[in-house]
């Protein structure tokens, strides 16, 4: 179920700005279902679920892993992905995902929350904002052929 709604809120955020052939191969080259599945039981990852009228209908992934330079002092995590299905979108389920991504970090004693952000995506960057998160460094993302740039972001908590 993960991996399904993994591709499918992917596909749905980012198709309509890349082309068909580099989403079909970061899709089934890094995106694919098994790879996906296969993370679910990977030590020192969290998923995180929302429901919606009983249904699935969003997830965060976090991963407790070294930062990158500039992150700050003491442990931190990482949001990985935050997803929500297209028709939940303006329902409060980024916003209770995250909520819970925080939480739970503190939870686990951690000092930071750091993500990467596609620099195009505006309505996340915003949402990230939103709840306090400032740019701290860039990185490449290989998305097919083309070299995009995703913006790491952090929270101090």
């Amino acid at each position: 179920m993960i991996a399904d709604m993994s591709r499918r809120t992917f596909y749905d955020a980012f198709a309509a700005q890349n082309t068909p052939e580099d989403i079909t191969h970061y899709m089934d080259t890094q995106f694919s279902r098994e790879s996906l599945m296969a993370e679910v039981g990977m030590p020192d990852n969290i998923f995180l679920l929302a429901h919606l009228d009983g249904q699935p209908v969003g997830y965060a992934r976090l991963l407790a892993h070294e930062a990158p330079q500039g992150m700050g002092e003491g442990p931190a995590i990482e949001i990985v992905r935050i997803y929500a299905e297209q028709s939940a979108i303006g329902k409060g389920v980024g916003k209770a995902l995250m909520q819970h991504a925080l939480d739970l970090a503190r939870e686990e004693g951690k000092n930071w929350v750091w993500l990467g952000v596609w620099e195009h995506n505006h309505r996340a960057i915003a949402f990230y904002t939103k709840w306090g998160f400032e740019k701290f460094g860039e990185h490449p993302f290989i998305l097919g052929s083309d070299t995009q740039t995703d913006w790491w972001m952090r929270r101090k908590l």
